[in-house]
Order: C-alpha cells, then structure tokens, then sequence
C-alpha cells in the first residue's frame, strides 16, 4: 500500500491504533477487510489534503489562446468564470486572446509574446500549423505548460489534448443521419470551418467513413474554409446548393448553422435531417426550435476545469491523475437539454 506519510498520521487520520496500521501497511495479518479499506480511505483523505494545502494562496495566470467564432469563445469564456470557483482553494487568473480568423503569423505572435512575458500555462484551439506547432515548442521551453482544448496540435510538444474523440464524433453523426435518412434518397452537405483544425478534419473523416459503409450510394457534398462565420458560410452553403439539387442533411462539423438553414430557407429547400455540434447560444436556439435534429455536445464546463487541473499539475500543485481521456460525447435533442439550458415543452 504506497503512501508518504508517517504511520502515526495515517493512524490519527484513521482513528486506529499505530500498531493496527502497521500490521495493515505491512500486510501481517489479524486485521478485518473493514480495517484495511479504513487504512485505505485515510491515506486518500491526507493525498487530496495535502493537495490542498499545496494549492492554498497560489495564483495560477492562465492564457486562452483561441482562433474561433465569438459565439465558441463565448461559451469557453463562461464556462471557465463557472468552473473557477470548483478551482479553490487556488486562485485562477485568466488572460484571453480571441481571434475569429487570423495568419498563423498572427497567433504565432500571440504565443511568443506570452512566453516572453511569463504565464503558468496556455489553454490553446489553433490550426494544425507547423508554425503554430514551433510556437508550442518555445512556449515548453520557457517552462509554460501547453494544453490543446477541442482540436489538437499532435505533433507538437503540447501537454495533453482536453476534448472529444472526434472521429468517433463523426461516425456518431454519421449512424444518427442514416437513422432518421433511412432509405430516402438525397445527398448530405458536410460543413467545415478550415481544414487545417485537425478536430473537424477528423470529425468529417469519420462521418464520410461510417456514411461510405452504411449507404455508399449517398453522395457527401464538402464545404469548407468560412472560418464558421455566418456571412462566409451563407454564401458557400447557397452556392453548394444551388449546384446539387439532391443535398437533403447536414453534417456540420465547424458551425456557421444559422447561416446555413438561412441558405436551404432562401432557396426554399427543405433540410430534413441536421446534426450539429456544441451547445453554444446559436444552436441552443435552433435546437429549441427543431431547426437541427440533434447535438453532439460534451460538457466544456468539465474540459475547462480537466485543462486548468492539468497546468497545476505541471506544476506540482496537484497529484498525477493518469493519461487524458477523450470527453464523453452527448447526442442531445430537445428533450433532453443539459440542466441550465431552456426546457422544451413535449408535444404529443
């Protein structure tokens, strides 16, 4: 049974006699399974308040560092001012630096800037750029712990990866859509905001990989590179249309919904089926009014608060909790919205 403390702490912890504790520590008998799981709890309980007071008075500056639509960053803004009071007893600073688009060169600037100036970590959504990767490198080097949130940067020198599996993602989205489809004939529009954010990219490959199994006869029209804003995204969408009279879904990877049901609306199409990802303001809303069939959300309250655990951990303010493992993924509707979102009225 590993643990750091003298026998006589784990025994006023458990409330045990110092010679019960060390016949359970050295494993030498003539003590009960009920004792051995009160040992057990006492050396958890000092772990999580040792962590504690290694936590107590200390200030952790985090930056968030985010290429995004303000209708994402929005939502990762408050859902970080939600988590820091679970954050306690440390105290977590934020500085941000949002940009809906941007050069690689830009963020780049933004990354070497703050390790220049010195920050206890950075909470980074950026492209899959060699240069964004070299930014990372310099930002480990200077001893700032980096943590990918929703799209990841694999080959660069970033700490850990908060988010979906989002391959599994986009084969979920694919099974949904061939659900409600069935055998309807049509053809699906996949949206995305940039190829080089390795998150949509792998969300639409494994959406295009479980649609070419379950019906290879479907045909999957790509559109790309708005940056999720709603302007750009309008006119791409109404051009997809307009040249493929059989588009029917959507599968939206990288936003810019809004806009998109705007286009099927100026043309007067119908979108029968819609999966979309994320809870944010626009597709709450859309969702509340059965615009979008579904959501692929995962709860950022969470990611964010896993991210900022891993900076601290970096640091020594908190025990090593083994590998990061992907968020779950929820297939939400407007019967199910998570609490705090608007309840839906069931209509029979």
């Amino acid at each position: 049974m590993r643990h750091r403390y003298p026998i006589r702490e784990i025994a006023r912890q458990a409330g045990l006699s110092t010679a019960t504790v060390d016949r359970v520590l050295n494993q030498r008998g003539n003590v009960t399974e009920s004792t051995i799981r009160e040992v057990q709890e006492a050396i958890s309980d000092l772990d999580r308040q040792q962590s504690q007071i290694r936590l107590g008075g200390r200030t952790f500056m985090i930056d968030i560092v985010m290429q995004t639509p303000e209708r994402f960053s929005t939502a990762v803004r408050d859902a970080l001012e939600a988590e820091l009071p679970s954050l306690h007893p440390a105290l977590v600073r934020s500085r941000f630096h949002f940009r809906e688009t941007c050069p690689p060169a830009e963020l780049t600037g933004t990354l070497d800037g703050i390790a220049r100036r010195g920050s206890q970590g950075v909470i980074l959504k950026a492209p899959d750029e060699p240069e964004i990767a070299a930014a990372v490198g310099r930002l480990i080097a200077a001893g700032i712990p980096v943590v990918t949130l929703v799209t990841d940067l694999p080959h660069s020198a970033r700490l850990a990866y908060v988010g979906i599996d989002n391959r599994a993602a986009g084969a979920t989205a694919a099974y949904l859509l061939g659900q409600w489809l069935g055998k309807r004939p049509g053809n699906v529009l996949t949206t995305i905001s940039r190829g080089s954010f390795r998150g949509e990219e792998e969300r639409e490959m494994g959406f295009r990989s479980a649609m070419r199994l379950a019906d290879p006869r479907r045909s999957l029209v790509e559109v790309t590179d708005s940056d999720g804003l709603d302007a750009t995204q309008h006119e791409l969408v109404l051009e997809a249309l307009k040249r493929d009279e059989e588009i029917i879904a959507v599968y939206s990877a990288g936003g810019g919904n809004l806009a998109t049901l705007d286009a099927f609306d100026a043309l007067g199409r119908e979108c029968a089926v819609f999966i979309a990802h994320d809870l944010d303001h626009d597709n709450t809303r859309l969702l509340r009014e059965r615009r979008l069939s579904a959501v692929l959300h995962h709860d950022l309250r969470q990611d964010m608060r896993r991210a900022c655990q891993i900076v601290m951990r970096a640091h020594k303010a908190l025990p090593g909790d083994g590998p990061t493992l992907p968020s779950a993924i929820q297939v939400v509707t407007p019967f199910n919205m998570p609490p705090g979102a608007p309840s839906v009225p069931v209509v029979d």
